[in-house]
């Protein structure tokens, strides 16, 4: 075969030469089609999976998590095992949840294969048979028939009446007329080979033939199999941003370890154990061990949060953080920001414009004059009843709402028939034959019997073709009037059906074509569109209100795109590029265009992956919505994906990161509002965490220097990190959005997690919470107190200045202020604590394992004043923060 060419501008001359007498029916020899399967393999796809162990022990590739190892084994040597278990514990915990995340993480190609046919009907050595699909080989003649699905690509060469539906694919909402005749063009958008069938897509109506032009991974469906297989998925902003300051944080402790050890040893205060067992509990005191926990734990209540209340199941914990910080939305249009239901919205007669309200297949709204319900006159009437006739879909209500069984543009005309009568009046016509849609002559007709008993014959179908007819039948007809109809409905992106009729005689029993061209009565024309969903408006305004730009894409013609970018208020100035155009684009002018455009139109799968990538190479977070398979590649590579969970095909919600479980692109805005306050919530935590964690490093610290003996035992420091941490910590879980959270744009790409003033702020509580314990420590030595007691008060100390400083952190406004109350079950959370606390000072058991005793109520005072300082310090800055920012 030539393979020089596309396939779809190959003649089916050329095709017909590689088969015995140019027969097509001929198909392969068996001997040829072995060699083929030989020489190219089967026709299936392949998938290879990371071993779970695999998954296990990258769990541990982390600087924090080598840190902590490094810590457990000198413990062990040491002979501390109460500590080494306790620091290998939170090891194990964190690699559990990381390998939990990773291994729950569905395979989109094994979603893939299943798409593909399992056999397939095709013509070798003259016979016509049936065959295993894995057996096509390139040049397999294989029989097509309503129902089928398609095995491989093939290069269509005979049909009758053969339609495809192909949305999941290319996105095109209506099944697609197949011919056989070979395309001129060199290039042509996936949506326009009209004389292709791909792979996965499946025949609605007629049947034809079609020769084997790519099999497994050569298809469209296996290029896009490969591209989810290969597409790295980015690590999320807070992932890096994590990453990124607990190495920093790790080198900064590890140095400060070393010099230390070096001091210490030269000082000869220590001895190399009780020095060593010093710098392994500052590590461990200074290291954020409960930082992966925490952030764990606050995604994972915002995943629930979300899946109960918001409509969006999360499947990985980062990527509901994700969008907290997405710049960009690139969102397929077909379901996603409309229906996937074509609707009547504009009727013009003769001598009437109407217009019909109500979207969907819901017979739900009016015919409207000006405003106002139309009266149903006899050509409206007689219109509607034409398009009720000349239609072979099925309209029916079910426990999801209105649905179709058929066309989706016979469905519309169902829908606005209904809109005119009830919906128990039908016409009582009686059936005599029927002409189905042919895409030869692209119209369907109906002969009826009325009750009257005239004979009529309904005909609707493209404007082009019974325009002539009504020509024929009136040498008056304003052809140039109904042209310019179709042209403003056409700019508007509308689809326009033309709807006649003709009475003939009583014998008439038949359709013919030829009858038809004797002429025919137009009735009128009918503006389709598939509309925008209604909830989708108000949820772009909001969207563009907090700096996210939303990029529409889609298989569908340029002018449909645009006209639907508009009426959903997609950008103030849309504008637009095709698939093609994009192909012609050097890499560095595709980064500009996906920027600077809204709508992407006339696009392959190949090109919605392009355009991901290039708006994440122009530094933008970028989130991809989705419900075909087409979706998929762009969906894994997206910084977060998302797909339709109704009408999303299982490749496209396997390759996403979220299923919208409502199909609501509306829920994004709820989504993004929930991403930025759970960032917000982990950012604070980690502002909380940090100068708490190095406070208790400090401490260590600042006794090493002054060569005295340690004040806190490596068990108290682990309780304090561990116990009182993370359960502190647990109150940011619930802390509510701030105000404005939608009205600030989304942060910058890179931006590290803390600014200046957080770093500042991070050293100089750190220090003073260090500073004010040692102090506490020394006068309670100083008064005559034993030293456990006086390291008691100590850990006390440190977990009530946490208690206090949670109260500072946990808003921007004043503690003192409505805010204090905004989040009650952080009170539940404190009090918790404070029991815990209680159990440690007072318990025989804890006081043995931790090295504590009972405090007197100066003891508890002292603590106590020591927090509320601390707060006062912290709002003083704020206070000051707030004066300067107004």
């Amino acid at each position: 075969m030539t393979t020089q060419i596309n396939p779809y501008n190959q003649s089916i001359e050329d095709l017909q030469k590689d088969y015995p007498g140019n027969d097509f029916e001929q198909g392969l020899s068996q001997v040829e089609a072995q060699k083929r399967l030989a020489t190219n393999g089967p026709n299936k796809l392949e998938s290879k999976k990371t071993p779970k162990w695999q998954l296990f022990i990258r769990q541990f590739n982390n600087l924090i998590i080598y840190i902590l190892i490094a810590a457990a084994l000198l413990t062990t040597l040491m002979g501390h095992y109460s500590d080494a278990i306790i620091i290998g514990l939170v090891v194990i915990i964190n690699a559990i949840i990381g390998y939990y995340q990773e291994a729950n993480a569905s395979d989109a190609l094994e979603r893939i294969k299943d798409l593909l046919a399992t056999e397939a009907t095709v013509y070798r050595d003259g016979q016509r048979i049936d065959i295993p699909t894995e057996d096509l080989v390139v040049g397999d003649v294989v029989f097509l028939e309503a129902g089928d699905s398609i095995p491989a690509d093939l290069r269509i060469v005979d049909t009758d009446n053969l339609r495809l539906e192909e949305s999941a694919l290319t996105g095109e909402a209506d099944s697609v007329d197949k011919q056989a005749a070979a395309l001129t063009p060199t290039t042509v958008p996936l949506a326009d080979q009209i004389n292709m069938a791909f792979a996965s897509t499946s025949v609605t109506n007629g049947s034809g033939l079609g020769v084997v032009v790519a099999t497994a991974e050569q298809t469209e469906i296996g290029q896009i199999s490969k591209a989810v297989t290969h597409t790295q998925s980015r690590p999320t902003p807070l992932t890096r941003e994590i990453n990124k300051l607990g190495a920093g944080v790790s080198y900064v402790i590890i140095a400060a370890a070393i010099l230390l050890f070096i001091l210490g040893f030269i000082s000869g205060l220590y001895s190399l154990p009780v020095l060593a067992i010093a710098i392994v509990t500052m590590v461990v005191g200074s290291i954020p061990e409960g930082l992966p926990a925490t952030t764990s734990v606050i995604l994972a209540m915002g995943v629930s949060d979300m899946a109960k209340n918001k409509h969006a199941i999360v499947k990985t914990l980062p990527a509901v953080e994700t969008l907290g910080s997405v710049d960009v939305i690139a969102t397929d249009k077909t379901g996603t920001l409309t229906k996937n239901e074509m609707t009547v919205k504009d009727i013009i007669t003769a001598d009437q414009i109407y217009h019909v309200s109500g979207n969907g297949y819901a017979p739900e709204g009016q015919i409207q004059q000006a405003d106002q319900p139309a009266v149903i006159d006899d050509t409206l009437a007689l219109f509607l009843e034409a398009g009720f006739e000349a239609n072979d879909t099925t309209l029916f209500k079910s426990d999801e709402g209105w649905a179709i069984n058929g066309e989706p543009t016979d469905g519309a005309f169902l829908t606005v028939y209904h809109k005119g009568f009830s919906i128990d009046q039908v016409p009582q016509n009686t059936e005599i034959d029927m002409l189905p849609f042919d895409s030869d002559y692209r119209y369907i007709a109906k002969l009826v019997q009325t009750t009257t008993g005239q004979r009529r014959l309904y005909i609707k179908g493209s404007p082009d073709k019974l325009f002539p007819m009504a020509q024929q039948k009136d040498a008056a007809f304003p052809l140039d009037t109904w042209n310019q109809h179709v042209q403003r409905l056409s700019e508007q992106g509308k689809r326009v059906v033309a709807v006649g009729y003709l009475d003939v005689p009583a014998s008439t029993t038949t359709i013919t074509h030829e009858g038809l061209n004797k002429g025919i009565t137009l009735l009128g024309l009918a503006g389709i569109i598939d509309p925008p969903r209604d909830e989708v408006i108000q949820a772009l305004a909001e969207m563009n209100a907090a700096g996210v730009d939303v990029k529409m894409i889609t298989g569908d013609h340029p002018l449909t795109a645009k006209a639907i970018g508009e009426k959903l208020g997609l950008a103030p100035v849309i504008k637009t590029i095709t698939g093609p155009e994009w192909d012609q684009l050097s890499p560095e002018d595709k980064e500009i265009a996906a920027v600077e455009h809204q709508v992407f139109a006339r696009t392959t799968p190949s090109n919605k992956l392009e355009i991901v990538e290039a708006l994440q190479k122009q530094h933008k977070v970028t989130a991809m919505t989705g419900d075909g398979v087409n979706d998929a590649p762009a969906l894994k590579r997206a910084d977060i994906g998302v797909a339709m969970g109704i009408k999303g095909t299982d490749v496209a919600k396997d390759s996403a990161d979220m299923i919208l479980t409502n199909d609501n692109f509306a829920t994004m805005s709820v989504a993004i509002q929930e991403g930025r306050r759970i960032y917000d919530n982990i950012k604070k935590s980690i502002l909380f965490l940090l100068p708490t964690s190095f406070a208790e490093g400090l401490i260590i610290a600042f006794t090493i220097l002054m060569q005295q003996s340690m004040p806190l035992q490596a068990a108290q420091l682990l309780w304090i990190n561990m116990v009182s941490a993370i359960t502190i910590q647990f109150a940011f879980i619930f802390e509510p959005a701030e105000d404005g959270i939608m009205a600030r744009a989304p942060r910058k790409t890179g931006q590290t997690l803390m600014n200046k003033h957080d770093i500042f702020q991070m050293a100089y509580v750190s220090v003073l919470m260090a500073l004010i314990a040692l102090w506490a420590y020394d006068w309670l030595l100083g008064r005559g107190v034993d030293q456990v007691t006086a390291s008691t008060m100590m850990v006390n100390i440190i977990v009530i200045s946490k208690i206090f400083y949670l109260f500072n952190i946990r808003t921007t406004k004043l503690a003192f202020s409505k805010a204090f109350f905004s989040n009650p079950k952080a009170f539940g959370i404190i009090a918790g604590m404070i029991v815990l606390q209680l159990i440690l000072t007072y318990v025989p058991f804890m006081q043995k394992l931790f090295y504590t005793e009972p405090l007197t109520l100066l003891e508890w005072a002292v603590s106590i004043g020591a927090g509320f300082l601390i707060l006062i310090i912290t709002e003083c800055d704020k206070i000051i923060r707030l004066k300067l920012k107004r």
